[in-house]
């Protein structure tokens, strides 16, 4: 695909040379269009089909003079489609699908590129590469990458295909899909409950620290509103990452409100209050339209719907314990 969207972009100046707004958009045109509308950088669309950023600009701007308008607007970090791209992306993605046609199998269809996932970190650790590599079994030229950022979901999502964020999205331009939920309990680590007890009302747990997210930094509202069981707790170690959050609940730094399933993955962590507080929220992924049109990326999102459907009850905590994590009385003791 690289290779012929490069051969068909270097012959280009020759073929537009008298170029004018009567004329039909090129095919080489609208594949550099395409590269440019999916990641939303001309450097990086350059790159993936081996071309220079000059031609970039020259592809845009003779589609832009054949199609009489602007395919694309100036964002923060960033190209946007204008309601004129989109028109011509679909044609783009036509010729694109040609393309890939000619190398394909009868009846089998191989899918290559990249595709670009951001998710929390909990979800980028232990939902996406599970997802990746199920993907990459049937399609081995699929490369996933993954960026770890917990936060809303961008207002332009400039070099991503996925986001996957906690909590519904407003969106603007783009489909918002539930994948499912999981949920948060309070968690202690033996040691510390040995040392100060453990609390077996809500009223008791002002008298502990809480490992959370740092709330002045917090851009999740849905994040932000599962303390509301307790809002007067004071904060002991805080941090942006869960993982902080779960090594620190763990080192006995106080009592961590952490998603099951990562918890329950420690042996040495015991939930407290396991009736009283449980926490549900919800993961949701975000794309544009255009982007989710794309195989690769379609089939990305299918095996990430397929992961969190069979994680269900580890992502809600059903799962049986393990043996070692037996709750413990108000004593500390088993």
């Amino acid at each position: 695909m690289a290779s012929f969207a490069a051969a068909i972009c270097e012959t280009a100046h020759v073929t537009h040379s008298s170029s004018s707004s009567g004329r039909r958009p090129s095919a080489d045109d609208l594949l550099v269009l395409l590269a440019v509308g999916r990641s939303g950088r001309y450097i990086t669309a350059a790159d993936e089909l081996g071309i220079n950023h000059t031609t970039i600009s020259r592809r845009i701007a003779a589609l832009e003079h054949a199609m009489g308008g602007r395919v694309l607007t100036r964002v923060t970090g960033g190209w946007e489609l204008t309601d004129l791209g989109r028109e011509a992306l679909a044609a783009a993605e036509a010729v694109e699908a040609a393309v890939r046609s000619l190398g394909s199998t009868a009846g089998e269809r191989t899918l290559e590129g990249v595709v670009r996932i951001s998710a929390t970190d909990g979800f980028s650790a232990y939902l996406a590469p599970p997802s990746a590599v199920r993907v990459q079994r049937r399609h081995p030229g699929v490369a996933v990458d993954i960026i770890a950022a917990t936060r809303r979901a961008s207002t332009q999502r400039t070099g991503l295909d996925i986001e996957v964020v906690v909590g519904k999205p407003q969106v603007h331009r783009a489909e918002a899909i539930e994948l499912g939920d999981y949920c948060l309990r309070l968690y202690a680590s033996r040691d510390y409950l040995a040392e100060h007890g453990v609390p077996t009302t809500i009223t008791e747990l002002t008298r502990h620290p809480l490992v959370y997210f740092i709330e002045s930094i917090l851009q999740v509202d849905d994040l932000d509103l599962a303390l509301a069981f307790a809002p007067t707790l004071r904060r002991s170690v805080s941090s942006t990452n869960v993982f902080v959050h779960v090594e620190a609940t763990r080192a006995a730094a106080g009592i961590g409100l952490l998603p099951c399933f990562m918890a329950d993955r420690h042996p040495d962590l015991v939930r407290i209050l396991p009736d009283e507080v449980r926490v549900q929220l919800t993961y949701w992924l975000v794309a544009r339209a255009e982007t989710l049109r794309r195989p690769e990326v379609a089939a990305v999102v299918e095996a990430l719907r397929a992961t969190v459907r069979e994680r269900r009850a580890e992502l809600l905590g059903d799962r049986a314990p393990l043996p070692e994590q037996r709750q413990v009385d108000g004593r500390g003791a088993e």
